[in-house]
């Protein structure tokens, strides 16, 4: 079943709405796939944790651009990890072994800014997420990084569904507003 055939808003229309249940049923419905490609496709367990990060920020922050008429949301969030992945292999490539000094030297001149940008952008999510209370960051982890489900999570911790549930969204709507604020501004205490 694709959301274009229900009634009302798509989820990614709805997360770019800014609806919390709409952000935990992405994470629900995207983050296995998310995961298994991040995990096909990436040369560690790290670099597969920082860009699955790095797609699900892509994701909330370019929601509103995803159009129902143009393909179905997994086609889109499909395609949004792909570049992803691409730009990783590609950053892991230029930081491989080069025959010669001058050309490592020059590959990391030219990326530097390219990385920074990328880096600014992975640093401020992990300062959002250490602004979250523990067990939201434990339950976002546990779905983010590792492709749970909240059932999974749930048996995992020993905790109530709907606490699991709870910790997501307040998790996530907290994330979504720190990084609302753009680059300038200092994320405040946890909620």
């Amino acid at each position: 079943m694709t959301h274009s055939t229900l009634p009302g808003p798509s989820l990614l229309q709805r997360v770019a709405r800014g609806d919390a249940s709409a952000v935990q049923a992405c994470l629900d419905e995207h983050g296995p796939l998310v995961w298994a490609l991040a995990r096909r496709l990436c040369p560690s367990s790290a670099d597969a944790e920082d860009v699955v990060q790095e797609i699900f920020i892509a994701l909330w922050k370019s929601a509103d651009q995803y159009d129902p008429a143009l393909g179905t949301e997994s086609t889109w969030v499909t395609t949004v990890a792909r570049r992803k992945l691409i730009d990783l292999r590609r950053r892991v490539a230029r930081r491989g072994p080069t025959s010669e000094l001058g050309e490592e030297h020059a590959s990391a001149a030219r990326d530097q800014g390219e990385l920074a940008a990328e880096s600014d952008d992975a640093e401020r999510a992990r300062k959002a997420m250490a602004e979250l209370r523990p067990e939201q960051q434990r339950v976002l982890e546990l779905a983010i990084v590792h492709g749970m489900t909240y059932d999974e999570i749930a048996r995992k911790l020993a905790l109530p569904l709907g606490t699991v549930k709870t910790h997501a969204r307040r998790g996530l709507m907290r994330v979504r507003e720190l990084l609302s604020r753009g680059p300038a501004a200092r994320p405040g205490g946890a909620t």
